[in-house]
């Protein structure tokens, strides 16, 4: 996955309670098992009317928020349904950092997983970013995850906390599959000492 250091882009406002899952990428664009494309289908029922025509009023649609790379919304964010494919869709979209005051688990791992920041903050924090997002094309947010920081829209400094774990696989790309990569010569030094002590295993 692709690492995360610092990012500096606009920051959407999208102040909505238990937006879930279904309504971050509905169900019926879960069938692909591929992480490109799904940006078009992200919010799909609030960016779209039932012609397929864009919503005018909806914040991803509108200059400049419609290339933000960092969403502030409110509570929990992400429940419902474990699906991935909510983190893939804001990832093809381009966001790579949310920002609310609490999350679902599930999709708080899966954004770990997948190279998207989520940052939890106070509500009075979260509301007052939100505030700073509406100026629009004004509203550029930098994030230095190594510094656990942000500076807001208006040049505020805020600090958040992320696990350590999750902060070395951020700032260094690791996914499941590359952490496990970093131990390859362990694992074949372990495969071979098996194969000499345990050779029927292996016929």
């Amino acid at each position: 996955m692709q690492a995360f250091t610092t990012l500096t882009g606009i920051a959407a406002p999208l102040p909505m309670i238990n937006v879930d899952t279904d309504m971050i990428i509905p169900k019926q664009f879960l069938k692909t098992i591929k992480r490109t494309g799904l940006g078009r289908s992200l919010f799909f029922d609030l960016r779209y009317d039932d012609a397929g025509n864009e919503n005018p009023d909806f914040v991803l649609n509108r200059a400049p928020w419609r290339t933000a790379s960092i969403l502030i919304t409110g509570e929990n964010f992400g429940c419902g349904s474990s699906r991935e494919h909510a983190p893939w869709a804001l990832l093809d979209f381009g966001i790579r950092a949310v920002i609310a005051p609490s999350f679902a688990d599930i999709f708080f791992n899966n954004c770990l997983k997948n190279g998207i920041l989520p940052i939890v903050l106070p509500p009075a924090e979260v509301e007052r970013l939100m505030r700073e997002a509406e100026q629009g094309a004004n509203a550029r947010m930098t994030i230095d995850l190594a510094d656990e920081r942000l500076v807001s829209p208006t040049g505020r400094a805020v600090r958040f906390t992320v696990d350590p774990f999750s902060k070395h696989c951020l700032l260094n790309g690791l996914d499941d599959i590359a952490l496990t990569l970093t131990k390859a010569a362990s694992i074949d030094a372990f495969e071979s000492r098996q194969r000499t002590a345990l050779p029927w295993l292996y016929r």
